[in-house]
């Protein structure tokens, strides 16, 4: 330690400052700023109080903070690993959860889904998205519609249909369960996951029968699914080409008839696939029913497309050439990115090349064992990245011409709203291509979307292992 320390000249960054024993107040103040809705927005003050890369003793610990884009790097790149012990209990041993060969494994299993057949699956997100349209019309004559749940239910149905070869409503039949209570006890598991993850080498405190019933309702509903599947797959015939839909299930069933490893992998997914993209979503009109010039402006260039004026559907095509809609996602993502905090335990002592010294330039020790966190959402939110308006939703910061603020187009490792490296998401492009086709089918079939309530009130968010808005998406429709 001490040749790596003299080597690479390490030195210490700022230290977190606490006021309790063992930084006791700060677990007080992060859980009650959770309840109220304002936890990310309090990581975000006490980084700008401390330091782009600060080190903490929590309970005793020593742990390093970074929103360093050089930091996130190194973390993601090198020998870190992930918090797999608090969140298995959830996620079991799939995707989110492994490191080292059973990662890359599971990483090579995903990446054709997403990456390869991710148009051969357009035909599937397209039947699913609309449905939903048809469905939102028919209830949005009734006033206020909260859009939030529904954008849930959605990434749920293609989810399901697109990744599994299954509709919702049999796999609801085969599991003998009700969806809502699945998707209950998903959302409680997951806060609770998001509690276990803040408290560090305590996590085990996190573990009341509340916690374990809703694991095990989540596990059941999975259960059933894979059990189906496997039996289904006994009769199937071999697929006889090329044009035979991809299905997840089937390509895990072709590689292990494990029932746990297929109901850990299924739950990752199922994970991914429902909540970043409904997160993003509801975000996304949030902020475009908040700013009526940019929901104009993206409504026509939806309205333009040539299949719009023709009465036909988007192609995949049409949806890559939208500039605008590519950075209103792009600005959603950066205000609130799926993934919101994050952290990385070294697997050997090992450096940081940023957030020593007085200028926080020098490297830092990180020792085997020590969790490195950060936050992307803490991040996104740098006015030496984005400017002095980093906090505002502008989309046109994205544009390769911006006068506005900072150039963008070399921002690299400062812009995460997916990961990047060896860890960056497989499926991006397929969030990405449901979200643009919901965005677009929404737009066309609505001249206005505004908020339920004008006035201001205060944003609270519901911060598990995404970020939802705690207030839900409750908004006004006019056709």
């Amino acid at each position: 330690e001490n040749a790596l320390v003299s080597g690479s000249h390490c030195k210490r960054p700022p230290s977190l400052r606490y006021r309790w024993p063992l930084a006791l107040d700060l677990f007080v103040e992060v859980f009650r700023a959770d309840r109220a809705g304002c936890v990310l927005s309090l990581f975000v003050s006490i980084v700008e109080r401390t330091g782009n890369t600060f080190e903490q003793l929590l309970l005793g610990t020593r742990g390093i903070g970074t929103r360093d884009p050089a930091n996130i790097e190194a973390v993601l790149s090198t020998q870190f690993n992930g918090k797999s012990a608090h969140f298995r209990p959830l996620l079991g041993h799939g995707i989110f959860t492994q490191d080292g060969a059973p990662w890359r494994f599971s990483r090579d299993l995903l990446r054709p889904q997403f990456m390869e057949t991710r148009f051969k699956s357009f035909a599937g997100i397209q039947e699913q998205i609309e449905k939903f349209v048809f469905m939102v019309k028919s209830m949005s004559d009734d006033g206020v519609l909260d859009l939030q749940p529904l954008f849930f239910r959605l990434t749920m149905n293609v989810t399901m249909s697109v990744l599994f070869g299954r509709q919702l409503d049999t796999l609801e039949a085969q599991s003998g369960r009700d969806e809502a209570a699945f998707a209950r006890a998903f959302d409680y598991a997951q806060h609770k996951l998001a509690q276990r993850g803040r408290l560090g080498v305590l996590y085990w405190l996190i573990n009341g029968p509340n916690f374990r019933r809703s694991c095990r309702t989540v596990h059941e509903f999975v259960d059933a699914i894979v059990a189906a599947a496997l039996e289904e797959s006994d009769c199937l015939p071999s697929p006889s080409g090329a044009e035979e839909r991809y299905v997840f299930l089937r390509a895990l069933i072709s590689e292990t008839r494990d029932p746990r490893v297929l109901r850990d992998q299924l739950v990752n997914v199922l994970l991914a696939g429902r909540d970043t993209t409904a997160c993003l979503l509801s975000w996304t009109f949030y902020l475009l029913a908040r700013h009526q010039d940019v929901q104009r402006q993206l409504r026509k260039e939806c309205t333009d497309l040539p299949s719009f004026q023709s009465g036909e559907l988007p192609t995949p095509s049409e949806i890559k050439g939208m500039k605008l809609l590519a950075n209103v996602l792009q600005e959603v993502l950066r205000l609130y990115p799926s993934v919101p905090i994050n952290s990385r335990t070294a697997l050997k002592t090992t450096t940081l090349p940023m957030g020593g010294g007085p200028d926080g330039s020098s490297p830092i020790l990180v020792r085997k064992g020590e969790a490195v966190g950060y936050s992307v959402y803490v991040l996104h939110r740098r006015k030496d990245i984005y400017g002095d308006d980093a906090e505002l939703f502008r989309p046109s910061r994205w544009d390769p011409g911006n006068k506005e603020g900072p150039s963008l187009e070399k921002v690299g490792w400062g812009y995460l709203p997916f990961n990047r490296g060896p860890r960056v998401c497989p499926g991006q492009e397929f969030a990405l291509l449901e979200a643009s086709y919901t965005v677009i089918r929404l737009l066309q079939s609505y001249q206005g979307i505004r908020l339920a309530d004008d006035r201001s009130i205060q944003e609270k968010q519901t911060v598990t292992l995404v970020v939802a808005n705690a207030n839900g998406c409750k908004v006004i429709l006019t056709q």
